[in-house]
């Protein structure tokens, strides 16, 4: 009579465990797959992540004084909303916070006026490009889109002083760490703060697969899981822990 007591009992406890736990997982915690190369080598094309996204204050929000939230910092990789595209998700690196002013010099990072260091960029492409490689000078670049090249164009109208990128209130900058193959915000502006969703903390699964089956999950990509699920799966990237980096 107790064990059938206790299994009705059991039953109902976890089955409202679950409920609850279903309906606040979207709130807290968002899988999302890396489709492009704009942040290798860091962060590679087919690595299936958790992003954390209580990870950040809501901006002027009440719960951000209550629980143990933290700002966004420089060199923090971020998921937010494209800016011009909002049903778009991306990961970048944070390059600038409000105030900063940012300026790259044959590809390298200048940060409030002095040469910054950063281990974790790859450049891929040996051709020279002005505005890509000595930002912002060089622009406006037309970019995917009208809206894109519009946002470019009033960031390097308002933002820039005596040739660097003055962050403003309220905004940051964004750019991939394959500094050559990112359209990050020197093609699109900066980020809004109300647009950042949260940070990546680990790398659940990585499969090395093209963009246009992680973009579409394709019937190709099924087949392709189904054939060579052992041999693609990056067996060492499996939990592995993603962190930002202190740019100074």
């Amino acid at each position: 009579m107790r064990t059938s007591k206790s299994v009705r009992g059991f039953i109902p406890d976890w089955t409202w465990n679950i409920l609850i736990m279903l309906w606040a997982f979207p709130f807290v915690a968002q899988p999302m797959v890396i489709p492009t190369s704009s942040m290798h080598n860091t962060l590679l094309t087919g690595d299936h992540l958790l992003v954390d996204k209580l990870a950040y204050s809501p901006h002027n929000s009440i719960d951000g004084h209550l629980l143990p939230y933290v700002d966004v910092k420089r060199g923090d990789i971020i998921v937010f909303r494209h800016p011009a595209k909002l049903a778009d998700n991306l990961v970048k690196r944070v390059i600038g916070v409000p105030g900063d002013r940012i300026r790259l010099e044959n590809r390298q990072l200048w940060l409030n006026g002095h040469m910054s260091n950063e281990p974790y960029v790859i450049h891929i492409r040996p051709e020279y490009d002005q505005y890509r490689d000595n930002f912002p000078d060089g622009g406006p670049v037309y970019a995917d889109t009208p809206q894109m090249y519009e946002r470019e164009v009033a960031m390097l109208r308002d933002d820039v002083v005596n040739g660097e990128l003055v962050v403003p209130p309220g905004d940051y900058f964004a750019m991939g760490d394959n500094r050559d193959n990112s359209e990050d915000s020197r093609y699109w502006g900066l980020v809004p703060r109300e647009n950042i969703i949260g940070k990546p903390t680990i790398i659940l699964w990585s499969y090395d697969a093209p963009t246009k089956d992680l973009e579409d999950y394709t019937t190709h990509h099924f087949v392709d899981l189904v054939e060579h699920f052992f041999t693609r799966t990056r067996w060492d990237r499996t939990l592995r822990l993603i962190q930002g980096y202190p740019l100074q």
